[in-house]
């Protein structure tokens, strides 16, 4: 997909150096071959999944459209034992993907005006999932940034494409009417999830943010130093 001038140089100014070091990519737009994960890889403790699911590639094919982010930071989500999940209210209407089977999205609306991404974890019947905070671009860009309305003219604007849940549902189009129980291990499902070899550095783990309950929980996971990480990018530990 071809790109402007403009942003091409804002990928290259915003994207760190120990990711382009370890990137397989022969330019920062370009997307090699992604082979979708498969449902055996969510179907574990939602704290593994989170922390082996930075790295791996989040895809949006529509017809000609095709977007592509690397995950650099999510969240985990326990199940009924964690207060701050949905799935603690037990299995209603609202989340019953989260208790069916694994590698399906849940997709929930918050604040009144955006959606938030997740992928159910653990075994069917047992609830658990796994909350897509951030996103490194990949391709795409321009689409995404339409879908924004962000004007590319520097690295600050690349960031706001997809740095936070809120912001990287809106880039790729993510509603809960038009995603919520698709299956994110298969690419005929229009958003899926794969790897393309990418092997991450050092992971850092820290609290997860913006909740009130069951706030002091490591089950926050970033890539150190990726500056499309959302709010604080300070350890707890590593």
């Amino acid at each position: 997909m071809r790109r402007s001038a403009a942003v091409t140089a804002a990928i290259g100014q915003a994207a760190p150096r120990a990711s382009r070091a370890r990137d397989s990519r022969q330019d920062a737009g370009a997307t090699p071959s992604v082979r979708p994960l498969d449902r055996a890889f969510f179907a574990r403790n939602p704290r593994r999944v989170a922390r082996e699911l930075l790295g791996k590639v989040l895809v949006r094919d529509s017809g000609q459209l095709r977007l592509a982010g690397r995950v650099v930071e999510v969240e985990a989500y326990l199940g009924e034992n964690d207060p701050a999940s949905h799935s603690a209210a037990g299995n209603t209407a609202r989340t019953a993907v989260l208790f069916g089977p694994p590698g399906y999205a849940y997709v929930y609306f918050i604040y009144g005006n955006h959606y938030c991404l997740n992928v159910s974890c653990e075994p069917e019947g047992k609830a658990g999932g796994v909350l897509f905070r951030a996103l490194e671009p990949l391709a795409g860009i321009d689409d995404m940034a339409r879908a924004r309305k962000v004007a590319l003219q520097g690295p600050r604007d690349l960031v706001r494409l997809t740095s936070g849940p809120g912001r990287l549902a809106e880039a790729f189009g993510i509603t809960r009417k038009r995603d919520n129980g698709d299956d994110l291990t298969s690419p005929s499902s229009g958003l899926w999830i794969g790897d393309d070899g990418f092997r991450p550095g050092t992971i850092q783990v820290t609290l997860r943010i913006g909740i009130s309950k069951a706030a002091d929980r490591l089950l926050r996971y970033i890539l150190a130093g990726n500056v499309f990480v959302s709010g604080r990018k300070t350890p707890a530990r590593d």
